[in-house]
């Protein structure tokens, strides 16, 4: 059975109503991303960064997989398909699919501030006073800006065993998730869902572009596949 992996960001989910990570005017719902997404600004008000993405959990209950994840999740009837999103919402799981690495960490976790790798499950507001098993403050258990992507290496492990490659919604231009193209197997087909593509066939022999969202993106390439 063939293996495709596809790489997926925040346009594969922006048809589910969630917006994309950063507006043009460069806030991310309103805040600076560094308020909210890096360990100064965890370090700097607490508070603040537990109510942004305590907003961000809520608002995935408010929301559903579009035809675009339920497309991709379809494909495991006929292929060995692998996830590897940027993503932090829960969406692809929903819509079906069994294998989904999340290189930025899930919103529906939450992990000691001492020890990353205490991490369990969180469906309801996290606020101060809530503790890991060290007796320290639970934070979301998501990569902010400056630390590490701890899935890096087995997402592009994943991305290597690849005989097929979905790009669907991210420019794959934003470092680190952007090297993993760079573990695929030279000549496999790569397929490239965008609104706004940033690459062309032109500079690729084995690339296709749909210059489409996700969902007429996924429609159009379920029928060639």
């Amino acid at each position: 059975m063939k293996r495709i992996v596809a790489l997926t960001g925040a346009g594969m989910s922006a048809e589910s109503g969630l917006k994309t990570f950063r507006d043009a005017d460069g806030l991310w719902e309103g805040h600076d991303v560094m308020q909210v997404a890096s360990p100064e600004g965890w370090r700097q008000d607490p508070e603040l960064v537990l109510d942004f993405y305590n907003q961000r959990r809520r608002q995935l209950f408010d929301v559903r997989p579009n035809q675009g994840h339920e497309l991709l999740a379809e494909l495991e009837q006929r292929y060995s398909v692998d996830v590897v999103t940027q993503n932090v919402d829960d969406l692809h799981e929903r819509a079906g699919s069994s294998r989904v690495l999340h290189l930025h960490g899930e919103l529906l976790k939450v992990r000691s501030s001492l020890d990353e790798r205490l991490v369990q499950d969180w469906t309801t507001d996290l606020v101060l006073g809530d503790l890991c098993e060290l007796g320290s403050q639970l934070r979301p258990d998501i990569v902010w800006f400056g630390e590490a992507v701890p899935l890096l290496e087995p997402a592009a492990e994943i991305t290597s065993q690849a005989d097929i490659i979905i790009i669907i919604g991210t420019s794959m231009q934003v470092y680190p998730a952007a090297s993993l193209i760079h573990f695929a197997q030279p000549g496999i087909p790569i397929y490239f869902i965008d609104p706004r593509p940033t690459i062309s066939e032109s500079q690729f022999s084995n690339l296709t572009v749909f210059a489409d969202t996700a969902v007429t993106g996924m429609q159009k390439l379920a029928k060639l596949l």
